[in-house]
């Protein structure tokens, strides 16, 4: 069925910036999302949108630094992630639902339905 695939991921240095891509979707509606995982840390969410109504969800952590935004002729998600912080160095991951939206839970994996396999963010100081 769907298959996410990730993109983007690299090394920078603090202050730095990285754009993420998420290919691969097919639903025309459900919530898509952004998670993160350290090493010795627990997965958390980073963002999410809802396809259809494009409302945004952000983690505190990120707010203000990271936007997510979809491209909806490419079916492509993306995270704009400026002023990075070697806080920020994680595998991140992109998912999404068949349907719905992510009002309510966006940060509980349970709710999507398929996974990327993950992209590299390092951020040195």
């Amino acid at each position: 069925q769907v298959q996410l695939v990730e993109s983007g991921g690299g090394s920078v240095q603090a202050g730095g910036s990285l754009r993420l891509s998420c290919a691969g979707y097919s639903s025309i509606s459900g919530c898509l999302g952004w998670f993160r995982q350290a090493p010795g840390k627990e997965r958390e969410g980073v963002a999410a949108l809802t396809r259809g109504s494009g409302t945004t969800f952000y983690a505190y952590a990120v707010k203000g630094r990271f936007t997510i935004s979809q491209d909806h002729g490419k079916n492509t998600l993306y995270l704009q992630m400026n002023s990075l912080e070697p806080e920020d160095t994680a595998m991140y991951y992109c998912a999404s639902t068949e349907w719905g939206s992510c009002s309510g839970g966006y940060s509980n994996p349970s709710i999507y339905s398929y996974w990327g396999r993950g992209t590299q963010v390092t951020v040195s100081s």
